[in-house]
């Protein structure tokens, strides 16, 4: 198996835009996730601004993995959808600009039945960002956790062919209760992946996060899984609640470079 193509979320070392590309790059990744909400906003990153930041990435020895674009609501919720809508579209002509594809966002909550209202809405909205995706050259890819992966993958199969695809965060899914079942049937759609960890806790209700290989997720099968589908996409480390963010980074790092 060739090495991964590690990213991390600059977010996550909780410093200055151009201090954690100094720090992405002195780890060694290949790769970074940018936050187009509590980083570089897209209105803000045009003209001269965007040929600095590009040359700054590059001379770094860098790429842009993804553009993360997180929202409270989903595109279930029709509390300001247009203004998510549009939000969204911002961050893909972003992510199109700095020499990425995939744009990150919970798609929202997915009901397992097709005619659900909740879920209609999203068919019609994951659809009309696809047509756009096309046209700009950037693809939503619904981060996991919030359901089944089994329902994520129903609801991607009836969305027209290139409209969306998946980050799939096998942490996300542990922490919530779900777990890993179905991952074969979800790799054709995995765009990115999230590399975090978790730990189920039954007497909670919820699981723990934990620093990558100490909990469940088992990422030297999950690329080798995905390297039989032909995945080659990024693995980005996330780490929500690190007590020492760039020491845990860089230790996740290494772990995913040793596989």
């Amino acid at each position: 198996m060739p090495g991964l193509r590690v990213g991390i979320q600059i977010a996550g070392l909780n410093m200055p835009f151009k201090q954690a590309l100094q720090v992405a790059s002195q780890m060694g990744v290949d790769a970074i996730e940018i936050d187009a909400r509590t980083g570089l906003r897209p209105n803000e990153v045009v003209g001269t601004a965007l040929r600095q930041i590009r040359k700054l990435i590059q001379d770094l020895n860098l790429r842009v993995a993804s553009v993360r674009y997180a929202t409270r609501r989903g595109y279930d919720c029709e509390d300001e959808l247009d203004r998510r809508i549009e939000g969204t579209k911002q961050a893909m002509r972003l992510a199109y600009d700095l020499g990425a594809n995939v744009v990150v966002n919970h798609c929202g909550i997915v009901s397992p039945k097709a005619d659900d209202p909740s879920r209609i809405m999203l068919h019609h909205v994951l659809s009309d960002l696809g047509t756009y995706s096309q046209r700009i050259g950037a693809f939503l890819a619904c981060e996991t956790g919030s359901e089944p992966l089994s329902d994520l993958v129903s609801l991607l199969d009836s969305l027209p062919e290139g409209s969306a695809g998946m980050t799939l965060n096998p942490g996300n899914l542990i922490v919530n209760g779900f777990g890993l079942y179905g991952l074969q049937n979800a790799a054709k759609h995995i765009m990115l992946v999230h590399a975090k960890d978790g730990v189920p806790d039954r007497s909670r209700g919820r699981g723990t996060e934990v620093e990558l290989g100490r909990g469940m997720a088992e990422f030297p099968d999950i690329a080798g899984m995905l390297e039989e589908h032909h995945f080659t996409g990024y693995f980005v480390v996330e780490r929500d609640n690190a007590r020492l963010p760039i020491q845990d980074i860089a230790t996740a790092v290494e772990f995913l470079k040793n596989i």
